[in-house]
């Protein structure tokens, strides 16, 4: 009988190249980030959902490179030239700097990066929900040097995907369920990376609320709270 443990542990996500799944829907985005040489002008945008593995694969790509990782959030007060001078850097949620409350000094900031490290020879990956031309920059210039970034994307997971990302989370969270219940959440749940996510975080709460394992009745429940 699968169990569960009953202590309210944080999440360990593991973001390992050897923790990374390859699927038809994210084949030829891996392929493209991995060809780091080839990329037109030596910058990249990763698109895909909430979910979907973009900082999974940021960090694989990273890791292989010792590149330096920041969200768009701290833009406005990083030290460009320093990053620059790394060689390979990462811009998480690059299509959320409009929202930001110094949105105008993260612009400018992303603006000074993006030329500073093409100058310097090094290659710029950034991530995003949406495509570049999409995102609401302020900036003229800025914003035709996005639109001129190529993009891969990630594509809606496949069934075998949504099973090793259900298995991920679960171990990611310590926790234990039977092959049966991700063959049955699989054939029910949202197609999305997101819903993955979600679905794993309420089955953890609510079976440790309960003090039970996580069961089918209960995944039943979370899918369709109406019942």
């Amino acid at each position: 009988m699968a169990e569960q443990l009953t202590l309210d542990l944080p999440a360990r996500e593991a973001l390992g190249r050897d923790a990374f799944f390859v699927a038809p829907s994210n084949m030829l985005a891996l392929a493209t980030l991995d060809a780091t040489e080839t990329w037109p002008s030596g910058k990249l945008v990763l698109i895909g959902p909430a979910g979907a593995g973009k900082t999974h694969m940021a960090q694989v790509w990273a890791n292989d490179r010792d590149a330096v990782i920041l969200a768009s959030s701290e833009l406005a007060e990083a030290d460009i030239p320093a990053l620059a001078a790394r060689r390979f850097v990462v811009v998480e949620d690059a299509d959320q700097i409009s929202d930001l409350p110094d949105a105008r000094a993260a612009e400018e900031a992303l603006f000074h990066l993006h030329n500073l490290t093409l100058a310097e020879g090094g290659r710029l990956l950034l991530t995003a929900c949406t495509a570049p031309n999409r995102w609401a920059l302020s900036l003229p210039d800025l914003a035709s040097r996005m639109q001129g970034t190529p993009v891969a994307q990630i594509e809606p997971p496949d069934d075998m995907l949504l099973t090793v990302l259900l298995v991920k989370q679960f171990e990611d969270r310590q926790l234990i369920v039977s092959e049966q219940l991700i063959t049955w959440l699989v054939k029910r749940m949202e197609r999305s990376a997101a819903a993955v996510r979600d679905i794993v975080e309420a089955l953890d709460r609510e079976a440790l609320r309960a003090g039970k394992p996580i069961s089918r009745a209960l995944a039943a429940r979370i899918l369709d709270p109406e019942r």
